[in-house]
Order: structure tokens, then C-alpha cells, then sequence
């Protein structure tokens, strides 16, 4: 078990890896020639993981899906940033993440019909289709080289990503640290709930039906949670979002039963939804017209390494005190991700002018 988890990680930590090289490579060769190069990455990865002989081959193969997953979800989100008018770019990025939630949720359960005929194998092959049909879909996309340059009235000059970096750093540890924290936070819940609804003595089966309701309710609300973000301001969705994520993790330990433990999942599937697309619209706000992808990667770096990290901070904290504890810890960093996204938030951007 401990192996498996390793290796299931191994996607995590190759996504945090690739993060900073992702914004690198988007700014050299284009938003859309770097998903295709994406998919062609994950697809040379899932190819490896259906015939490697051994478990360490399997790991790397995995790491690489990950890094994979980094390119094309920058990519994607720069995409989008310079693509979509700014009055519409909270409900675009929501979208996003809503049809990502969708994705997620329907492809469980596709992969297990696969994997009925052709064993564990199958769930690598609806992977692999998958990414096909994502890299047929990224063809009929236009670049947006010609976009970028009316707009700035003049060819892109490049920089360098430290120096992207250096300049935006007063940000990055200011609302970078905010995602970092909304990322443990949503994580966490991933892992809290299956192990609550072991400590409880629920099979397998009723855990399945508890995260899937939980993932069905997160699915529901990602377009008026864009929509509340466009009209009102990103702090109307962030904080509610995370105060509600809090007061689930601070709930979970006094559940003792199937139907108050999915009572809570529901609320925590109500507070992940709710932040659909935050983070991305937050990244695309802070991200300044040159350099774009560069800053997209060092912000999507503190966002991804608290996905990574949730849940071994849970662990960690489960090893030294119980598990009981260790999601009231959790609990906690959700209303210090609320504190953060309440403190360091800007106001509502304003529309950019059309260019000439």
C-alpha cells in the first residue's frame, strides 16, 4: 500500500516539478503548441505505463504524466486569460474548472467499464483515447500571437523567468501563499473523508457513494460561482468558499454514522464548488500582459504544491496525534486560507481598453 501511494504521488510531485518549466516553454512556442505538445507527452507516458516491467518504470512514467498535466493546465489557462474579455474571465476560468470536475467525475466510472473487458490496463487506454481526442480538439484552435500583438501594439519582447519572477515577487508571497493554502485545503478533503468513513467501519462501496454524491454537488455550482466572481469581486466567492471547506473539516470528527458523514461531505462538496475557478481567475488577474505564462508557473507552483502537500500534512499530523486532530488541523488552515484570501485579494480589476 505504501508503494502504491508512491507511485500515485509520483503525479503530484512531477506536476510541481514542471510548473516553473511549463510557464518557460508556453512563452517560447505558444499556448496552443504547447498543450499538443502536452498531450503528445502524456500520451508517450501512457504508452510506457501499459508495458514497463517493473514499478520504479511505472513511477517515472506516471511523475512524467504529471508533468504533462503541468504544461497543458498552464497553457490552457493562459489560453483563456488572453482570449477572454475580462468581464467574462471569471465565469470562463469557473467553466473550466467546472467541465475539469465534470471530466473527473465521469471518468472513474468510464474507466471502470474499461477495465472490466481489459483489466487495470483498460483505465490506462481511457486515458490514452482521452488525450487523443483532447490533442484533435487543440488543433481547430487559432494561436494567439496576433491577438497578443494587436493588443500591446507591438511585438512580444521576452523576459527571462527569474526576471518575471523578481518583479512579481511582492504577489507571489502575498496571494501565492493564499493558494497555497486554499490548495491544502481542498486536497485534504480528498483524503479526509475516505479515511473518517474507515475510522467509522464503512465499506468501500458506501465510501464510493458518499465522495460521489460529495463530487456531484461540486459539480452544480461552477458557473454562478463565476458569475458572483464577474459581478461582485473574487473575495464573494474565496472566502465563502473556504469558511464553508472549514466549518466541514471542523464537522468531520463529530459525525458517527453513514448519513451525518454524507450530510458533511455534501457540505464539503457545497464549499469546493463554490471556489471553482478561483485560483486560475486569481492568477490570470495578477498575471501582467508580458510574461504571462512565466508568472502563471511560479503562481501555479504554490497552488499545485499545496495540492501536493495536503495530504501528507494530514498524514503527518495524523502519525503525531490521531486522525481526529489532524482534520480539525486542517479545519484551522481553512479559515487561515479565508483570513488570507479576505487580506490580499485587490479589488475588482477593471476592463482593459479595446486596443486603438
Amino acid at each position: 500500500m505504501a508503494l502504491a501511494s508512491l507511485v500515485v504521488a509520483a503525479a503530484g510531485l512531477g506536476q510541481v516539478i514542471g510548473d516553473i518549466p511549463a510557464g518557460t516553454l508556453t512563452t517560447r512556442i505558444g499556448e496552443r503548441r504547447a498543450m499538443l505538445l502536452a498531450t503528445g507527452l502524456v500520451a508517450v507516458a501512457l504508452a510506457a505505463c501499459l508495458v514497463v516491467p517493473n514499478v520504479w518504470g511505472l513511477a517515472l512514467a506516471i511523475g512524467a504524466t504529471g508533468v504533462a498535466g503541468a504544461v497543458w493546465g498552464l497553457a490552457r489557462q493562459a489560453y483563456l486569460s488572453e482570449a477572454i474579455p475580462l468581464q467574462l474571465r471569471a465565469r470562463a476560468l469557473s467553466t473550466l474548472g467546472g467541465v475539469q470536475r465534470i471530466g473527473s467525475f465521469i471518468g472513474p466510472f468510464i474507466g471502470a467499464l474499461a477495465m472490466r473487458f481489459l483489466g487495470t490496463d483498460g483505465a490506462y487506454w481511457v486515458h490514452l483515447v482521452a488525450a487523443v481526442l483532447a490533442c484533435l480538439a487543440l488543433l481547430s484552435l487559432p494561436d494567439l500571437e496576433s491577438v497578443r500583438r494587436k493588443r500591446l501594439g507591438r511585438p512580444v519582447e521576452l523576459q527571462s523567468t527569474r526576471a518575471v519572477i523578481r518583479d512579481h515577487l511582492p504577489v507571489l508571497r502575498t496571494l501565492g501563499v493564499g493558494a497555497l493554502l486554499v490548495g491544502a485545503v481542498r486536497a485534504s478533503r480528498q483524503v479526509v473523508v475516505p479515511l473518517w468513513a474507515e475510522h467509522l467501519g464503512l465499506d468501500a462501496q458506501t465510501t464510493s457513494l458518499i465522495f460521489g454524491l460529495s463530487g456531484a454537488v461540486d459539480m452544480l455550482l461552477f458557473y454562478p460561482a463565476g458569475s458572483v466572481m464577474d459581478r461582485f469581486g473574487r473575495k464573494w466567492v474565496a472566502v465563502p468558499s473556504m469558511l464553508v471547506l472549514a466549518a466541514a473539516h471542523l464537522l468531520l470528527p463529530l459525525t458517527h454514522s453513514a448519513p451525518a458523514l454524507t450530510a458533511v461531505a455534501l457540505l464539503m462538496g457545497l464549499g469546493n464548488g463554490l471556489g471553482a475557478g478561483i485560483i486560475m481567475t486569481l492568477g490570470a488577474d495578477a498575471s501582467p500582459p508580458v510574461g504571462r505564462a512565466q508568472f502563471l508557473g511560479a503562481f501555479r507552483l504554490f497552488a499545485d504544491t499545496g495540492n501536493a502537500g495536503g495530504p501528507f500534512l494530514v498524514a503527518a499530523v495524523t502519525a503525531l496525534s490521531g486522525l481526529g486532530p489532524a482534520i480539525l488541523f486542517m479545519g484551522l488552515t481553512g479559515c487561515l486560507a479565508a483570513t488570507a484570501m479576505q487580506r490580499w485579494i485587490p479589488p475588482r480589476p477593471e476592463p482593459e481598453p479595446a486596443p486603438g
